[in-house]
């Protein structure tokens, strides 16, 4: 035996660590992160749990160890609590997370986590759908489906307050590239890094902004984890003054007449208002604008064609048009249409014709105005699909304070937004969001507790 495995054995074997839930439920593959009181550098260690016999691999976690204490993370399943020996170093662990072939230029790591296949792309920077950085494909393993199979989407990006009217509808997914950092990489866990700068808009005090998101998986974990953190930041969206808080877009496609998810709920039931005035405003500026603008430039034509079918057209296509980045327009022009969406929608938001709604069950989205609703805060909503039972839950560490929820049929264009009306972002920068994807419709709320509720970890 060499002498780290040695120490290993020494320090760290016969270590018992009790893990319990709260919640008494049971738990699938559960990351569980717990910390020696060792400077044991082993990167991975075996263990069992009480009452079974297969072995269970722990990945030592570099960028939460010290030279005193090694932090480790295993994924578990049990009911209620569990007991984990360690027994000793691995040195041949099971392939745990694997990595795949990607299938987009720009992508960083295709992941087989066990629960999902998904695709994390860094960007191109040229504007349309397809060159957003973020999770451009992901596969639920359980049942072989696709949520974003033309790539044309992503999960993950965040918006508000840059991509605004008021902003020039700068688009930070498809407008710039990220670098990713790997912080851990290994069977049980893997960690990456984005960093990335805004491109500028129109409002000054949103110039030169950096922002950097944390992204976690976990083998067979059916979930994931992020956090975004992005420079200080004060402005005014939709007439209130906006600090530090951001849109968050989740973005789903199955295609034209066809939806992944066809109902939203929040936890406590659901406060929402029907219909959003200002796509109607900007969709009518759009119109307006290709039939009177006396612009007359290559990209502008571009636009015309692409937005020929305007019903059935990349909802993007209507931010792009009044983009600062893609000089479709002159600013002045830019400047000058958008204030009048923006009076127009400021307007319309509202007026008392649009009621709130209160409703204990889930909401039929596509069949409301515009198959959009701007539910009020919440920590822990869902989007499902009836007929399936295939459902994506998120949990929020802190509520966002309003959400924008969109099952369109024309396109099958699905979004789990985290902004209220006009683009106003509603999220606190720094907030934790876990987000589960399974046949997860009949119990999402016991999914969403789980998310919400991490099991309590004791070493000895």
């Amino acid at each position: 035996m060499t002498a780290p495995q040695t120490a290993v054995a020494a320090e760290v074997t016969g270590t018992e660590i009790l893990i319990t839930d709260p919640l008494q439920t049971v738990r699938h593959f559960e990351p569980v992160i717990f910390t020696l009181p060792t400077g044991c550098d082993a990167p991975l260690l075996w263990a069992k749990v009480a009452g079974n016999d297969e072995p269970v691999v722990c990945q030592r976690l570099a960028a939460r160890s010290t030279p005193v204490a090694a932090a480790y993370v295993a994924t578990l399943s049990f009911t209620g609590a569990a007991r984990l020996t360690i027994t000793g170093p691995c040195e041949s662990a099971p392939a745990g997370i694997t990595e795949l072939e990607g299938r987009e230029v720009d992508c960083f790591a295709r992941l087989d986590t066990g629960a999902f296949d998904l695709e994390m792309c860094s960007g191109t920077a040229e504007g349309t759908g397809a060159s957003k950085w973020g999770l451009r494909h992901f596969r639920g393993k359980h049942d072989d489906f696709e949520l974003l199979p033309s790539g044309n989407n992503a999960i993950g990006g965040f918006y508000g307050p840059f991509f605004t009217p008021e902003n020039g509808l700068i688009n930070p997914p498809e407008h710039t590239k990220v670098e990713i950092e790997t912080i851990e990489k290994g069977p049980v866990m893997h960690h990456y890094r984005m960093h990335g700068t805004i491109p500028d808009g129109l409002l000054d005090e949103l110039k030169g902004k950096r922002f950097s998101i944390d992204w976690l998986f976990t083998c067979n974990t059916p979930y994931f984890q992020r956090r975004y953190q992005v420079d200080d930041f004060r402005t005014v969206i939709n007439g209130r003054s906006v600090t530090n808080k951001i849109t968050v877009g989740d973005e789903f496609e199955g295609g034209q007449g066809e939806l992944v998810f066809d109902r939203f709920a929040a936890m406590q039931g659901t406060t929402y208002r029907a219909g959003d005035p200002y796509a109607g405003e900007l969709v009518e500026m759009v119109r307006n604008t290709l039939e009177t603008s006396t612009t007359d430039n290559p990209k502008f034509a571009e636009f015309r064609r692409e937005l020929k079918d305007i019903e059935a057209a990349h909802w993007d296509l209507y931010w792009r048009m009044f983009c600062a980045w893609e000089e479709v327009l002159p600013e002045q022009e830019i400047r000058d249409r958008l204030a009048d969406v923006r009076a127009r929608s400021h307007v319309a938001a509202d007026l008392t014709e649009r009621a709130w709604t209160i409703s204990d069950t889930p909401v039929d989205v596509s069949a409301v105005p515009h198959e959009t609703i701007f539910p009020g805060a919440a920590d822990k909503t869902v989007e499902f699909h009836e007929d399936t039972g295939r459902a994506m839950v998120w949990w929020t560490s802190k509520p966002s304070g309003a959400f924008q929820i969109v099952q369109r049929k024309q396109s099958g264009w699905v979004n789990w937004g985290s902004n209220g009306e006009n683009e106003c972002p509603e999220l606190p920068v720094g907030v934790d969001i876990k987000t589960a994807y399974g046949p997860f419709a009949e119990r999402w709320k016991e999914i969403a507790m789980q998310l919400e509720t991490a099991p309590t970890v004791t070493i000895g």
